[in-house]
């Protein structure tokens, strides 16, 4: 997927998505949200970048160069579609396991370079919130069916 594909953001908006859409909005919400974690605490380092790559590629089967993620880490888009908006309009469309891969990668990304600012977990904290991520959720505890 090239950062050009990102052209679904401003039309995330409207109705429900096909599967083949559900699996591009996935892997648009997953690169957004994990290319804009390595400037959470507004310094890109490479091994960030690298864990984006890795995540994507893991969590999507996606292939993604560092030049695209540092694009989409630093793109306009969010001046016109805020993170949080976009990711709570795209969250009823996505699976709770789709969900839980772009949050659970998030943590991986934010871990990958060892120090954890206080932004980096405010973000974490907004993202698993505009995505519908209760907590009980993020830790595997689902009630059993009656």
């Amino acid at each position: 997927m090239a950062i050009s594909s990102l052209s679904r953001i401003m039309e995330v908006f409207g109705s429900a998505p096909s599967a083949e859409e559900k699996k591009a909005l996935f892997e648009e919400a997953a690169l957004m949200t994990l290319a804009r974690a390595t400037s959470a605490d507004t310094n890109i380092m490479e091994v960030e970048v690298q864990a984006v790559q890795d995540a994507l590629r893991n969590a999507c089967g996606a292939e993604i160069s560092d030049a695209d993620i540092r694009v989409a880490a630093k793109s306009e888009l969010y001046q016109k579609a805020p993170l949080r908006k976009y990711l709570a309009a795209v969250a009823p469309k996505l699976d709770l396991e789709q969900r839980l891969a772009i949050v659970n990668a998030l943590g991986e990304v934010i871990k990958a370079d060892v120090r954890i600012s206080p932004r980096e977990i405010e973000f974490f904290n907004g993202v698993s919130a505009a995505l519908q991520i209760e907590p009980a959720e993020l830790v595997g505890l689902r009630a059993d069916r009656e």
